[in-house]
């Protein structure tokens, strides 16, 4: 095992670009995955880790929010979990030494890579005002610190409590009754950047913001369609689910800018055919849609489904449900008679036979499932492009039927369970009663700061304190140079974090770094060792127990870190049991039995093997919570982005060696990148229209309205099978392009996958000019 941070130059000097891969998994991700882990961990660390990962009695995977299938393997985790599981259960840490070397200015020249490869944060830190550097402090001191800078606010309401989605049940449930206790709904989430469209399409369509289906609806249905989602990287577990599906006679068409590995051929390595044999081919059809495309493309399905409707009266449509069911079809019919086609196909970049085709296997289908991601959420038209998909689906009944609905897929592993726990700076009346009677006290009413809207306060001068539970917000949210700024501006920030980020680096003028135990850790309280629950992507909650020593003396658990939190702000006195929260997790899984609707006897449910599973009206009877009681077909003008002539679309993308702003390594072995990450991948025929050479360096620069010139420079073109007027650059780097004020239509997401930018030649860095 090494006890050194690994040495590798992050400067892209050895990077080298080949062909992008045709398949995903197989015996690669064995031979990328598990020597790190054994380097990192050693056998016996590694051996309790990966085998008890997402089984029954063991620990929830960090990397994803996919669902656990009914029987499971005995290793039932994917190459990107191992990795996760290595990153947070390796034995190297930093040691007190680093804090003297390192100030926090030279902190941010380094990249997010080099920091997060230091290893686990074992010691509370503090930076004092005036300071450039973090010094130890002791837990007692940095709690009094926080409590004296929330207490010296003018409102509550300077001060604001972010949540990262790998946040447990039980710490999601106090981390919010603390903050309203505290006063304020300030409480921005990683799920404000990802999936809020999905949760208010949904929500206003179908009553429910979750996905409709379960992980056995995949295997049940005729026709899987995957929009905007890369599940090989993001979610690689799900393509056992896919191959399920296919074998079991499904089709699955795939729809997106970039064709990816494991949307053509998955290697099972659970299989000996996966090993060493041809794999499963998975998608039947790939349409390589533009940017921005998939609101055309639906509406264009749909249209044919009518039209397939007056062709044959009586025999495409689901009257029945439509009629007892649904509102809003007569307008929804009208208005798409008059979709424009020709606007469609310039939208998409597909062909009419494309979309034929597809519209076919629709129709032909009995149980069609479609599923997407962030590819979806992130435009400016995200939401109004996923209520076409909750039309399209309820045209022929494709809800609350076995394998058939809308799935939404999270990318972080409790981010759903987090809103379910109430972390949302605007929770409905209902929940808040529910609360307030739970605990005998009036929860602030007024909405809350979500994550757009705390860095505009902060850079504003509206928020004095961020308390950050996990996460990485400067690197993640938009506009990075103005995160950046804003950050500075506060008075204090505090992260709790299991290594460092970027967001140790562009600190208040106090700041805390408070390092916690990681979900793979055992975590033993004054009651005995603990577990906590999540919840994944399907609604289905289950228990989380660590399986590992800590890693340090000195950590402390995130309902610990909370609870002595609460107590050293609202004083000892407080007439909720803070400290029974930390001693005992069942004390506060009874009052979430209480609040939390559909979570009743609670200790009870999370006990049983394998949890239990929310209720959800839409998929378990074919009822809708709405206004009406009905699922509500919805109007929406077609509106394309315009981008004017010599210039791209940019889309952001993960590597493959990468969860959020977590870099495991420099590679993206599906694209053909090794060793770097400053890279565009551009169509070649754009590249001969804007006469740029394949291997040159360009500086991209996004135009937005507000006339600011955003640019990231010295980025190598890599000419790439991607849609044609598209481009793609990685994330957390492309997000200095999308301007703050970028945001989609109701959500308030940012739209990190539409940004109209300009591509100019750049001068070569020094280490390409012998490359």
């Amino acid at each position: 095992m090494s006890n050194k941070p690994p040495v590798q130059d992050d400067s892209d000097a050895k990077m080298k670009v080949g062909r992008p891969a045709r398949a995903a998994a197989g015996l690669h991700g064995l031979t990328e995955s598990l020597p790190q882990a054994l380097s990192a961990m050693g056998p016996v660390r590694s051996a309790k880790t990966l085998l008890a990962m997402n089984q029954k009695d063991g620990f929830d995977c960090m990397s994803c929010a996919w669902p656990d299938p009914p029987h499971r393997k005995t290793a039932e985790f994917c190459e990107n979990g191992a990795k996760a599981v290595t990153w947070e259960a390796g034995l190297l840490t930093v040691p007190r030494e680093f804090w003297e070397a390192n100030s926090v200015s030279s902190m941010r020249e380094r990249s997010e890579y080099w920091l997060g490869q230091q290893g686990r944060l074992v010691d509370p830190v503090y930076k004092p005002a005036g300071s450039d550097h973090y010094q130890p402090i002791s837990w007692d001191n940095a709690f009094r610190l926080v409590a004296g800078e929330l207490n010296a606010l003018d409102s509550p309401n300077e001060a604001a409590f972010y949540t990262s989605g790998r946040t447990s049940n039980e710490t999601a449930f106090q981390y919010q009754l603390f903050a309203r206790a505290f006063g304020t709904n300030n409480l921005p989430d990683c799920s404000n950047m990802c999936h809020e469209s999905t949760g208010l399409a949904m929500g206003e369509t179908i009553g429910v913001g979750k996905s409709a289906i379960s992980y056995e609806d995949f295997a049940k249905s005729d026709l899987i369609i995957i929009m905007g989602q890369n599940p090989g990287t993001c979610h690689p577990r799900m393509l056992t689910a896919l191959e399920e599906a296919k074998l079991a006679g499904a089709q699955i068409v795939a729809v997106n800018p970039l064709p990816e590995a494991g949307l053509i051929n998955f290697r099972n390595p659970q299989k000996p055919r996966g090993l060493v044999g041809k794999g499963t081919d998975l998608a039947d059809q790939f349409l390589q849609i533009r940017l921005a495309g998939d609101m055309a493309l639906v509406q264009a399905l749909a249209k044919r489904v009518l039209a397939a409707e007056d062709a044959a009266p009586g025999a495409v449509l689901d009257h029945a449900f439509l009629e007892e069911s649904c509102q809003g079809l007569e307008e929804y019919r009208a208005h798409i008679a008059n979709l424009d086609d020709a606007e469609v196909l310039a939208a998409t970049g597909l062909r009419t036979a494309e979309i034929d085709e597809l519209a076919d296997r629709y129709l032909k289908a009995d149980k069609v499932i479609v599923t997407w991601a962030m590819g979806l959420t992130q435009h400016k038209k995200a939401v109004p492009t996923i209520k076409e998909i909750v039309n399209l689906l309820l045209l022929r009944g494709n809800i609350g039927k076995p394998g058939a609905g809308p799935s939404p897929i999270r990318g972080h592993s409790n981010v759903q369970g987090d809103r379910t726990m109430g972390i949302w700076e605007q929770m409905p009346p209902v929940f808040l009663d529910a609360l307030g009677k739970e605990f005998n006290f009036d929860p602030p009413r007024e909405n809350g700061f979500d994550a757009v809207q705390s860095i505009r306060a902060m850079r504003d001068g509206k928020l004095k304190v961020l308390f950050a539970m996990g996460g990485n917000l400067v690197s993640a949210i938009s506009d990075t140079a103005v995160a950046e700024e804003a950050m500075q501006k506060m008075k204090l920030t505090v992260q709790v974090s299991t290594k460092l980020n970027r967001s140790h680096a562009f600190t208040g003028e106090k700041a805390l770094i408070l390092p916690t135990m990681g979900r793979t850790e055992i975590d033993r309280q004054a009651s005995g060792e603990q577990f906590v629950t999540v919840e994944d992507t399907v609604c289905a909650v289950h228990a989380s127990h660590g399986k590992v020593e800590p890693v340090g003396t000195n950590l402390l658990s995130e309902m610990a870190i909370v609870s002595r939190l609460a107590r050293a702000v609202l004083g000892r006195d407080h007439p909720i049991d803070w400290a029974g929260f930390e001693a005992d997790y069942d004390t506060i899984r009874e009052h979430i039995g209480h609040v939390c609707k559909g979570c009743e006897d609670y200790n009870a449910k999370v006990r049983r093997p394998g949890g239990f599973v929310l209720p959800h009206p839409p998929r378990d009877s074919r009822t809708f919570p709405t206004p009406s009681g009905k699922a509500i077909f919805t109007v929406s003008e077609l509106e394309t982005v315009e981008v004017p002539k010599g210039r791209l679309l940019l889309q952001s993308v993960r590597a493959h060696d990468q969860f959020n702003t977590t870099m495991y390594t420099l590679n993206d072995r599906y694209r053909g990148v090794k060793k770097g990450r400053h890279v565009l991948f551009v169509n070649p025929a754009d590249l001969a229209e804007l006469g740029i050479a394949d291997g040159s360096y360009v500086d991209i620069h996004s135009e937005s309205p507000d006339g600011i010139d955003r640019v990231l420079r010295q980025q190598r073109i890599i000419g790439y099978p991607t849609a044609r007027g598209c481009v793609a650059a990685y994330f957390p780097e492309a997000n200095v392009l999308v301007s703050l004020d970028a945001t989609a239509e109701g959500s308030n997401t940012p739209v990190s996958k539409s940004v109209v930018v300009r591509l100019e030649k750049a001068s070569v860095p020094a280490y390409a000019m012998g490359s």
